[in-house]
C-alpha cells in the first residue's frame, strides 16, 4: 500500500478508469450537477488500438443523449448502420434480410464504429461538461470506510471520496482490493478478431454476415461486421487450435484472403484474440455501499450480442443515479443496494445468454450439430429454420423485468 501523501485530495465522487464505461459514469454524474474526477492509469495521449466494442445500441444511444444532449446524434453521424444481415451455412445462404433505412425522429437500432472513436466523442463531451481528469494515475489500492473511501495512486497520493465508481476493466484493481471475486465459466477455446480498413476501390457490401463452418477455413465459423471505415472479422477457433497458426498478423493475412477479396489481407489494422468468458462479480458494491462496480470491473461477456459495453453504459448511468440519490439526502444502503441488485440481475441474465450462444456456437452434442445441418437444408422451404440459425448465436434478447437495460 502506498504511504499517505502529505496533502490528501478530497472529492465528492471519483471514477476509476477512462474507458467508455468510466467516461459515461462521469457524464452521468455531471448530468446530476455532481463534481467528478476521473483517475486513469494511462497518459492523456494514450493510443487505444483495435475496434474492441463496435455497437452502440438504441438504448445506449438514448441514455447517452439524455445525460449529454446531442452525443447520441454525434455517435450516429460518425458510425454506420448496415441494413442487411445474412447467415450462411458452409456455402449455402440460409437467411437474408434487408431493413429500410430509418428516417425521422428516434434513434436507430444501433450505430457501428470502433471503440476508439466512441471514446473520443465521450471524452470531448466530458471535457465540455467540466469533468476533471487525472492522467497517468494508476490506482494501487482502495479502502472504503463508514464516512468515505480512500483511493491510493502509484505516486503516493491518497484521494478521499464519498463514493467511487470503479470502471477499471477486467483486471479491476478496485475489485481486487475489495476482495470481490468473479464467478462463472471461462472457455479454453479462442476467437481471433481482425480489424480491416475499407478498400475504396473495392468496397464490400454494407452487411453483417455470419458463416457457419466456412469451407475455406476448415469448418471454422466466421462473422463479418461493418464499422465506419472498414469491417471486423471474428474467427471462431476449434478446440486444440494453435494461436500461432491463426492469431498472429502473418497468420491472419493468410486466412483473411480466403474469406474476403485477397487485397484486403494487406489492409489489416489490428489483430487480437479473446476467450469466451461469462463471469459476474459476486457483489457490485462493498459492505459500506461506498464503491460501485460497473462494466468489465463487474462482468465479462463475449462480444456476441454486443452485451459488454452496452451493459456497462447502463451500469454507469444507474450507478450515477444511485449516487445522486444519496447525495440529495437518500438512504445510502437502499439506493446503492438497489443499484447493485438490479445491475447484477442484468449481468446474470447476460451471462446466461452468453452460455446459450456458446452452446450453439461450439456444440458439444451431435444432436445440436445435426439440427443445425437439418435447419440449413430446410431453410429454403421453411424460412423459420433459417431465422433460427440467424438468431441463435447471439443468445436470447429479452431480459427479465428487473434487469433494466440488460437486454443487449
Amino acid at each position: 500500500m502506498a504511504p499517505p501523501s502529505p496533502h490528501p485530495q478530497t472529492h465528492p465522487v471519483l471514477v476509476v478508469g477512462a474507458g467508455p464505461v468510466g467516461l459515461t459514469a462521469a457524464l452521468a454524474l455531471r448530468h446530476h450537477q455532481i463534481p467528478v474526477t476521473v483517475l486513469e492509469a494511462d497518459p492523456a495521449d494514450r493510443r487505444r488500438p483495435g475496434s474492441r466494442a463496435l455497437f452502440v445500441h438504441r438504448d445506449s444511444l438514448n441514455l447517452l443523449g439524455t445525460i449529454s444532449p446531442g452525443l447520441d446524434q454525434t455517435l450516429i453521424d460518425h458510425g454506420v448502420i448496415w441494413p442487411t444481415r445474412r447467415t450462411v451455412y458452409k456455402d449455402r445462404e440460409v437467411f437474408s434480410r434487408t431493413y429500410p433505412l430509418q428516417t425521422g425522429a428516434g434513434a436507430p437500432p444501433f450505430t457501428s464504429l470502433r471503440q476508439v472513436e466512441t471514446e473520443k466523442h465521450l471524452l470531448r463531451a466530458c471535457q465540455d461538461a467540466g469533468v476533471r481528469f487525472v492522467w497517468g494515475a494508476p490506482v494501487t489500492g482502495t479502502e472504503p470506510g463508514p464516512e468515505d473511501v480512500r483511493v491510493f495512486t502509484a505516486d503516493g497520493t491518497v484521494h478521499h471520496a464519498r463514493f467511487v465508481i470503479a470502471a477499471d476493466g477486467a483486471r479491476s484493481t478496485v475489485r481486487h482490493a475489495l476482495g470481490i471475486p468473479m464467478s462463472g465459466t471461462r472457455s479454453k477455446a479462442f476467437h481471433v478478431v481482425v480489424d480491416i480498413a475499407e478498400d475504396p476501390a473495392d468496397p464490400l457490401p454494407l452487411e453483417r454476415v455470419f458463416t457457419y463452418e466456412h469451407p475455406a477455413l476448415g469448418g471454422r465459423s466466421v462473422m463479418r461486421v461493418p464499422f465506419a471505415g472498414g469491417f471486423q472479422l471474428d474467427l471462431q477457433g476449434k478446440d486444440g487450435d494453435d494461436p500461432e497458426q491463426w492469431a498472429t498478423e502473418e497468420a491472419a493475412r493468410a486466412w483473411v484472403a480466403r474469406v474476403v477479396p485477397p487485397a484486403y489481407a494487406d489492409r489489416l489494422l489490428w489483430v487480437s484474440r479473446y476467450h469466451f468468458l461469462q463471469v459476474v462479480a459476486d457483489a457490485f458494491t462493498d459492505p459500506a455501499h461506498r464503491v460501485l462496480l460497473v462494466g468489465e470491473a463487474s462482468h465479462l461477456f463475449p462480444p456476441f450480442g454486443a452485451r459488454g459495453m452496452n451493459s456497462g453504459i447502463a451500469d454507469s448511468v444507474a450507478a450515477a443515479d444511485a449516487v445522486a440519490q444519496v447525495l440529495a439526502g437518500g438512504e445510502r444502503a437502499a439506493a446503492v443496494g438497489a443499484f447493485a441488485h438490479a445491475r447484477r440481475e442484468a449481468a446474470l441474465f447476460n451471462s446466461r445468454a452468453a452460455g446459450t450462444a456458446l452452446a450453439h456456437l461450439r456444440p458439444r452434442h451431435r444432436r445440436t450439430r445435426l439440427l443445425q445441418a437439418f435447419s440449413a437444408r430446410m431453410a429454403p422451404l421453411v424460412p423459420a429454420w433459417g431465422e433460427w440459425l440467424e438468431r441463435a448465436p447471439y443468445g436470447p434478447r429479452t431480459a427479465p423485468a428487473t434487469a433494466v437495460h440488460g437486454k443487449y
